[in-house]
């Protein structure tokens, strides 16, 4: 391998399949103890996510030493540099690592893993902290702000979340919390948002204060990537749930103080070949609206589960066989059907939540990356959801109401209508659209191509056939993610850079309205409205 050129936009798949020779095979490069602290962070930030804390592998493939060390540094700093056309970051020449940090990452994974310590529930709550007790906070707002219209926006790198007036688009104040925090969720009240850092530190504010303020903070695990509330109906902000990827476990939390609860593993068998999985992740987890359960992806054993938080102490769980690999999802309109991806199986899941049963899966196209996703109308197949995807350039739509009074609709339910081909390319994490506009927005933010990744393509739904409209967001950055506000008639975006920004957009005319700048690394933002109804 060493001294060939691997051509870019290889699929990672492929580059591990590489034939090379048994003899490149030798120990593995040896790191000084400040590199495998900088390189432990850098993995833990950047690859643990689709490689898995253990490197075994899940939205990417396994990095084990085994077949790393055949490729050698060489092979692995490129691929590490210029990314791949199956939806890996061109980490390098994308601004998000150095020359020097890529050559670390390509030494550092030739290596055996090292698995960070294990989490009691007792060391959690030496972490939990309130720093406003319930009793001290106010019992009715302290402004006459719109609050449900707040936006929350993550400063991913900077370890904040800044909070604007929707209406005003007056910045309220940067909050520290968990590092990289990964989303950010409402209570059923939609009076506090919940952040949770890919750290695994929880953080809650309140919105209601005379400026947003932190209230409470609990430390549940060493790398997390979700967390919800309890919504169904005389559970309104009692309780929260963290889904952890190291310990693989959830963690329940009191919804007013954070107080830990109860801690679960996840470990367990496949759903598939009943093999020991030692790292079954928690990935996306929604609350049902049909009963006081939560739904969780437990994503390597291919589970879904349904966690009834009505009897903490004799705690139900139901399992549900679905699909390996899952990773995010939403809900249908009527939010009756929860529709995960399984990404590295290329495949869309659906639960009914009102009958606790695996309804059906399909294949959609190459690593499908919803999001929450998007439900609306078209004006052939009638009520529908869809999905982007991050190996290719594709938009596919299903029918998704089974119980529609027009049995052709109906008949539509889980049947892929429309594969749409994205003029763009590959490398998309989220679509949007919302109950009031004609509008279905596309971000491509993991296209290697800056001409894709800096842009954004908006679809008339009501016109399916014609082409989308795209354009340029900056000039710098990776565009992700956008946000209706609470009237949905506008669209909030962010430009992902160490000096980002928001843009927001007229959802009518496709015009900029205005752009709040220098901000670090913004990413997911979210909208207490739309947030504490999911609406998307």
């Amino acid at each position: 391998m060493k001294g060939k050129k691997l051509a870019l936009g290889v699929s990672l798949m492929a580059l591990l399949a590489f034939p090379v020779s048994q003899a490149a095979a030798q120990e593995a490069p040896k790191l000084t103890e400040d590199e495998w602290k900088a390189a432990k962070r850098i993995y833990f930030d950047r690859c643990a996510g689709c490689h898995g804390t253990l490197r075994k592998g899940a939205t990417g493939p396994t990095l084990l030493p085994k077949r790393t060390k055949e490729l050698g540094t060489e092979a692995l700093e490129v691929f590490i540099s210029e990314g791949t056309a199956g939806g890996m970051p061109a980490f390098v020449s994308g601004g998000m690592l150095s020359a020097q940090e890529a050559n670390l990452m390509a030494r550092f994974i030739q290596n055996d893993p090292v698995a960070p310590p294990e989490i009691s529930l007792a060391d959690i709550n030496e972490t939990w902290k309130v720093i406003v007790p319930v009793d001290k906070r106010p019992s009715k707002p302290e402004h006459s702000r719109n609050w449900q219209n707040f936006f929350g926006v993550v400063l991913r790198d900077a370890g904040k979340v800044v909070i604007y007036d929707g209406d005003t688009k007056e910045n309220l104040g940067e909050l520290p919390t968990g590092f990289a925090v990964h989303i950010l969720r409402s209570s059923a009240s939609g009076r506090y948002f919940y952040s949770i850092g890919r750290d695994g530190k929880a953080t809650m504010i309140d919105l209601w204060s005379k400026t947003p303020t932190m209230v409470a903070e609990v430390k549940t695990c060493s790398e997390a990537r979700s967390i919800e509330t309890s919504k169904f109906h005389g559970y309104e902000d009692k309780l929260a749930i963290v889904g952890c990827y190291w310990p693989p476990h959830f963690v329940v939390i009191d919804g007013q103080t954070l107080e830990p609860k109860k801690i679960v593993s996840t470990r367990g068998y496949t759903y598939d070949t009943n093999e020991y999985h030692p790292e079954p992740r928690v990935a996306a987890i929604v609350p049902s609206h049909y009963s006081p359960e939560w739904v969780l992806n437990i994503k390597e054993t291919g589970f879904i589960w349904l966690v009834d938080y009505s009897n903490l102490r004799d705690m139900k769980i139901k399992m549900i066989e679905a699909e390996r690999f899952l990773h995010d999802g939403g809900w249908d309109a009527k939010k009756r059907y929860f529709m995960p991806a399984a990404n590295m199986k290329d495949t869309m899941v659906v639960i009914d939540t009102k009958t606790g049963k695996f309804v059906t899966k399909f294949k959609t196209g190459t690593k499908p990356h919803p999001g929450r996703g998007a439900n609306w109308n078209d004006p052939k197949y009638g009520p529908v959801s869809g999905t982007v995807h991050l190996g290719e350039g594709r938009l596919a739509v299903w029918g998704s109401d089974p119980e529609n009074k027009n049995k052709e609709f109906a008949k539509n339910a889980w049947k892929v209508v429309r594969s749409i081909e994205l003029k763009k390319g590959s490398g998309s994490l989220f679509m949007k659209t919302h109950p009031k506009s004609k509008n279905l927005w596309l971000d491509f933010t993991l296209n290697p191509e800056p001409s894709s990744h800096r842009s954004l393509c908006v679809m008339d739904i009501t016109k399916p056939e014609e082409e989308a409209k795209c354009f340029d967001v900056a000039d710098h950055g990776r565009v992700v993610h956008m946000e209706y506000n609470k009237n949905g008639d506008e669209v909030w975006v962010a430009v992902w850079d160490k000096a980002g920004e928001i843009v927001v957009f007229d959802d009518k005319t496709l015009k900029e309205k205005t752009r709040f700048k220098n901000l670090v690394t913004p990413t997911g933002h979210f909208n207490v409205y739309n947030t504490m109804k999911d609406v998307y």
